[in-house]
C-alpha cells in the first residue's frame, strides 16, 4: 500500500475514534443532566407545595416542619400569581430584596418583600426560558406559578463536557505538533546524513570516469568525437548531482541569474535525452533576474520535466513559460505538459513524501522540489491547473530581483 494512503487511512480512523469518544461523553453527560434536572424539578415542586402550606395553615407545629422543608431548597425560584404579579422568591441576590415582617399577619413567619422590579423581571425572564413553570392550585379559581432556574452544579455540568473536550483537543493538537516537529527534525537529520554520504560515495567513481575519458581521448585521438563530448556532459552532470547532495542541509548561496537562461540551459540538456516524440516549447524574457543556486534549481527543473515526460504516454508537448506576476513582485515559471493530468483532490497530495502513481517510483521528486523552492529559494510551488486527460501546469514563484543592484 502507498505509505501516504496508509498514513491518511490511520488519520481518518483516529478522527472517527475521537468523534465516537466525544459523542459518547456528550450523551452520557446529557443523561446525567437530565437525571439531575428531574431531581431539581421535584425539589422545586416540594418547595412550592410548602409555600402553599405556609399561606394556608395556622398549625404552628406543622408550619415549623413546612419551614424546614422550604428552607432545604437551594435553587433560585420565584412565585407569581396567574396574572404574573410577584408573590415571593428564594435564592436570589439579597441586595436586590428587602424583607420585612408583614403587618397584621396571622401567619407566623409571614413577611412582606420589597424588591427591585427590574432585577426580578430579568430573573423571571431567565427562569421562563429555562423551564416550564410549576402550577399550584390555591383555590378553585386561583393558582400560582412557580419558576425556578438550574443550580450552579447543573449549569456547570452542562458546560463541563465541552470544556473537557476543548482542553483534550488543545492538548492533542499541541502534542501532535510537538511530535510532528520532532519527527520532521529526525527525518531531516537522516535525509541530510544520507545526502552527504551519497555525495561522498559518488566522488570517487566520478573522478575515475573523468580520468578514463581523458585517457580515451589521448589514446584514440578523440578530442572532437561527439560521443566522447556527450560522455563528458553526463559525467559533468553526475558531478553536479553529487554537488547537489553535498549542499543538502547547508544554507545555499543564492546568486543573481537570468531565470530564462538557467532554465533554457537545462532544457537544452534534457531534450536530447528523451524521446524525439516529445516537443519542447520555451517562452520568456531573458532579462528577468532572480536569486538562484543553480545546481539546486536545475534539480527542481529536472524533477518537473521528468514528471512531465512520465505523464505523457507517447507523444506530446512540454511548454515552459517565464514571466512576471501581474500583481506581485515575483517571477513565475510555468511548466506545462499534455499528459494524463492530476485530479483536483490530489493538488496538495502530490507534494507529500512517498506519494507516487508509478509502480517503481519513490515519490520523493516533488517533495524535494517543494523543499528546495520554499526552504532554499524562499519561493512557492503549486499545481496551477490540471485536467484529467489534458495535462498539468506547475507554477514556481520567485522574488523578482531584476531591478535590484545588490547580489543576494
Amino acid at each position: 500500500m502507498n505509505p501516504y494512503k496508509q498514513k491518511r487511512r490511520w488519520k481518518y480512523l483516529l478522527i472517527v475514534f475521537a468523534v465516537i469518544i466525544a459523542i459518547g461523553s456528550l450523551l452520557y453527560t446529557r443523561y446525567l443532566v437530565k437525571g439531575i434536572a428531574r431531581s431539581e424539578r421535584t425539589r422545586a415542586e416540594i418547595w412550592a407545595l410548602s409555600m402553599k402550606q405556609v399561606f394556608a395553615s395556622d398549625d404552628n407545629d406543622f408550619l415549623n416542619y413546612v419551614f424546614s422543608v422550604r428552607d432545604s431548597l437551594t435553587l433560585p425560584a420565584i412565585i407569581t400569581d396567574e396574572k404574573g404579579s410577584f408573590i415571593t422568591s428564594r435564592g436570589l441576590d439579597s441586595t436586590k430584596t428587602n424583607i420585612k415582617p408583614a403587618p397584621d399577619s396571622k401567619v407566623p413567619g409571614k413577611k412582606s418583600l420589597v424588591y427591585d422590579p427590574v432585577y426580578f423581571k430579568a430573573q423571571l425572564d431567565y427562569m421562563k426560558s429555562q423551564h416550564e413553570p410549576i402550577k399550584i392550585n390555591i383555590f378553585s379559581n386561583q393558582y400560582w406559578l412557580v419558576y425556578y432556574q438550574d443550580s450552579a452544579l447543573l449549569t456547570q455540568l452542562r458546560v463541563f463536557p465541552y470544556i473537557q473536550l476543548s482542553v483534550i483537543a488543545i492538548f492533542l493538537l499541541v502534542a501532535y505538533t510537538a511530535f510532528s516537529s520532532s519527527r520532521r527534525s529526525e527525518q531531516n537529520q537522516v535525509w541530510v546524513g544520507l545526502a552527504k554520504e551519497t555525495a561522498h560515495q559518488l566522488g570517487t567513481p566520478i573522478s575515475s570516469l573523468m580520468a578514463w575519458i581523458e585517457l580515451i581521448k589521448d589514446k584514440f585521438n578523440a578530442e572532437d568525437d561527439q560521443l566522447i563530448a556527450e560522455m563528458e556532459n553526463d559525467v559533468k552532470r553526475l558531478e553536479m548531482v553529487a554537488d547537489r547532495f553535498s549542499k543538502i542541509g547547508s544554507v545555499p548561496v543564492l546568486e543573481k541569474h537570468s531565470v530564462y537562461e538557467v532554465v533554457k540551459d537545462y532544457v537544452d540538456y534534457f531534450r536530447v535525452r528523451v524521446s524525439s516524440k516529445i516537443h519542447f516549447e520555451m517562452h520568456g524574457d531573458p532579462k528577468l533576474i532572480a536569486g538562484l543556486n543553480v545546481p539546486l534549481f536545475d534539480w527542481v527543473i529536472e524533477n518537473l520535466l521528468k514528471n512531465a515526460v512520465n505523464a505523457i504516454t507517447n507523444a506530446g508537448t512540454i511548454k515552459v513559460d517565464i514571466g512576471t506576476h501581474p500583481t506581485k513582485k515575483q517571477i513565475y515559471i510555468d511548466i506545462s505538459d499534455s499528459g494524463k493530468g492530476i485530479a483536483r483532490s490530489k493538488f496538495m497530495t502530490v507534494f507529500q513524501p512517498g506519494y507516487t502513481t508509478r509502480k517503481r517510483g519513490w515519490g520523493l521528486g516533488l517533495s524535494l522540489t517543494k523543499r528546495m523552492i520554499e526552504n532554499y529559494h524562499k519561493g512557492q510551488i503549486f499545481v496551477k491547473d490540471s485536467e484529467l486527460g489534458k495535462g498539468t501546469t506547475f507554477r514556481i514563484l520567485l522574488k523578482d530581483q531584476t531591478n535590484e543592484q545588490t547580489t543576494t
